[in-house]
């Protein structure tokens, strides 16, 4: 079976480790402990795996937050797999740092990123990874907050939650959305 799984994030130097930016950190985790090499492709860096018997197909988006559904919608066509075995991995302001929740459908939450997959997708029944970034910022400064890179205290115990989130990922794929839900929500 065939899955693709995508970490959301903003290509360019200058958002490199940023909040925003953990879709892309969880996913280089998962290539570089499978030995997968992302590769420029159209619309994003991919990477192909396998976990047993689930094939996966890794996206990075280099369409920015604002457009990822262009690239989510091509790698779906493209690689011929079905909504029910796409994942997004999106970072999540109403979570404490590192937490983790599973879900198979719900709103965008706000998120630009989403909201741009559901509507290309025209639906919001996918499954996605939201990972806790914490929300300590003033009214009003939610964008500085998102683009702002991890305290030192956040970086500490970034190297074991983005693993238990990539153990979350290979849940998915092996066991379904349920038990990966079970397993990994709020961990």
């Amino acid at each position: 079976m065939k899955y693709l799984v995508v970490g959301l994030g903003n290509i360019g130097d200058e958002y490199a480790g940023t909040r925003h930016n953990i879709g892309f950190r969880v996913l280089d985790a998962f290539a570089e402990a499978s030995n997968a090499v992302f590769e420029d492709k159209r619309y994003g860096f991919v990477a192909h795996t396998r976990v047993k018997n689930a094939e996966l197909v890794l996206l990075k988006p280099s369409t920015y937050m604002n457009l990822s559904g262009m690239a989510v919608r091509y790698w779906l066509n493209k690689e011929n797999v079905e909504l029910e075995r796409l994942l997004v991995i999106v970072d999540d302001l109403a979570l404490p740092f590192g937490k983790l929740r599973l879900k198979g459908n719900g709103s965008d939450g706000g998120h630009n990123g989403l909201k741009n997959i559901a509507q290309l997708l025209g639906t919001q029944q996918y499954a996605r990874l939201r990972f806790g970034i914490g929300n300590d910022f003033p009214q009003g400064a939610q964008v500085d907050f998102v683009l702002s890179g991890f305290s030192d205290e956040e970086l500490q115990g970034m190297d074991e939650r983005v693993k238990m989130a990539c153990e979350a990922v290979k849940a998915f794929c092996l066991s379904g959305l349920t038990f990966a839900m079970n397993h990994y929500n709020n961990k």
